[in-house]
């Protein structure tokens, strides 16, 4: 008897409690109440627009002396001869020579910045130098095939005589993946006896 009234009961609480629900149920078009919203929704400045949260009214701020931006490891090397010599010591290529993924991406690089004043074997010949252009020196010849791989990077990276730097086309990577390409040039020059001088 005392069972069957607790559960009445308990019935009578559920039936309750769901009509409550179900009367009080919020209207889903309604905006929902946010607490403290300013830190939810802050003030955005745009780069350029003055900003009065600090001193010099700037929004766009200068990076911090000695911090790195991401994705852009630093090259502690400048566009001299003598950073050129370093760099020809202390870099070496990360790419196995037999990486054909490497050397199909070098390939690829070589076509579209290379190619058109080194041609497609590398011996200066590409069409930038047959219409007018002062050639650039042969990458299949002697003084190309020894230079170090270091060196090459340097020279892609920040430019010689007249060509120029091309850091901000290619990413690092790819600069010795081409590099790659262009030793894989200098070995079919060098098998077919076709080096120039």
């Amino acid at each position: 008897m005392a069972i069957d009234r607790i559960n009445v009961t308990l019935a009578g609480a559920l039936a309750l409690s769901l009509l409550l629900n179900w009367g009080t149920k919020p209207d889903p078009t309604a905006q929902a109440l946010e607490f403290a919203p300013q830190m939810a929704h802050s003030a955005r400045y745009n780069a350029f627009a003055a900003n009065p949260d600090f001193a010099d009214g700037k929004t766009l701020r200068a990076p911090e002396p000695g911090t790195i931006p991401r994705g852009v490891l630093p090259l502690h090397y400048a566009a001299t001869p003598a950073d050129a010599e370093r760099a020809g010591v202390e870099l070496h290529n990360p790419f196995a020579p037999d990486d054909s993924a490497a050397l199909a991406r070098g390939a690829t690089v070589f076509a579209t910045f290379c190619q058109p004043c080194h041609g497609t074997g590398g011996r200066g010949d590409g069409l930038v130098a047959q219409r007018g252009f002062p050639p650039p020196p042969s990458l299949v010849a002697g003084h190309a095939v020894d230079l170090p791989d270091g060196r090459l990077f340097h020279i892609v990276t920040y430019g010689q005589g007249n060509m120029a730097s091309y850091a901000s086309q290619i990413p690092r990577a790819d600069r010795w993946k081409v590099i790659l390409h262009v030793r894989a040039l200098q070995e079919a020059a060098t098998a077919a006896g076709g080096a120039t001088p």
